[in-house]
């Protein structure tokens, strides 16, 4: 078995003297300098370490003050469900009225967009076709929790009353509720999951450490027809955020 990267072994060592309770959440850490020197290693490793145990919320860095325990939160429950779909308010903020919390969100739409090469994929026409991109940012007490940034069709909703997401008499209706409209039922959702780090962009609008772990989910909704009606890319930090997914129970 090869041998442990020397980070990965001062990260063992600083978790295991945060839970033995050698340091207190709010606690300072002490210098790199120290801490290399009762491990044996140099800074650079512990800075490593450092990083690493930072982007997992177990520290947290303060420019020109050090290096800190993380104080432990609360984190938002997320719950994905078709069945959600189907409230008259938004599901985000039932997620929120159900911890404590007032839930909201800020978003900024742009029409006639062209698809990238992804998103043209995912949608099922070419490259460059035009779409609606609305960019979220989801608040639990005013502060950022959540981020998504969602694509729709032009053609679909064009000279309509919901070809904009947060405007008109549909206004934050959702997807599903939105369609139905004007004239179209979404019939599933396809969702993929991966964890990957926080781009820079993504921790600073959501209050992290770059290179956080988070949760990519693509999103897609398709009609009765099987035609994908919407793509969203959605981004949930796992320091602020646990994601519970609902799974319907077919009886038959």
């Amino acid at each position: 078995m090869p041998e442990q990267p020397p980070y990965l072994r001062i990260a063992d060592v600083l978790r295991r003297r945060i839970a033995e309770r050698e340091w207190m959440p709010g606690g300072r850490l002490p210098s790199r300098a120290q801490i290399g020197q009762e491990c044996g290693v140099g800074e650079n490793v512990v800075r490593r370490a450092q990083e690493l145990l930072i982007s997992q919320g177990v520290l947290e860095g303060r420019a020109g003050s050090g290096t800190y325990v993380a104080e432990p939160r609360r984190r938002v429950r997320v719950v994905r469900s078709s069945a959600r779909e189907q409230r008259d308010d938004s599901p985000f903020r039932a997620d929120m009225q159900a911890v404590g919390r007032r839930g909201d969100w800020e978003s900024r739409t742009e029409a006639k967009v062209p698809a990238p090469t992804e998103i043209a994929a995912r949608l099922g026409f070419g490259e460059g076709d035009l779409c609606v991109r609305t960019v979220y940012e989801f608040l639990a007490d005013g502060k950022p929790v959540q981020l998504s940034t969602s694509w729709e069709p032009y053609d679909l909703t064009a000279g309509t009353l919901v070809v904009l997401p947060e405007g008109g008499p549909h206004a934050g209706a959702g997807v599903v509720n939105r369609m139905a409209a004007i004239g179209i039922t979404v019939s599933h959702a396809v969702e993929q999951p991966e964890p990957r780090q926080a781009t820079s962009e993504e921790a600073s609008l959501l209050g992290i450490q770059k290179a956080a772990l988070v949760t990519h989910i693509r999103r897609t909704y398709y009609s009765d027809q099987g035609r994908p009606v919407e793509t969203a890319d959605i981004v949930v930090p796992a320091a602020l955020c646990e994601i519970v997914y609902e799974i319907p129970v077919d009886r038959h």
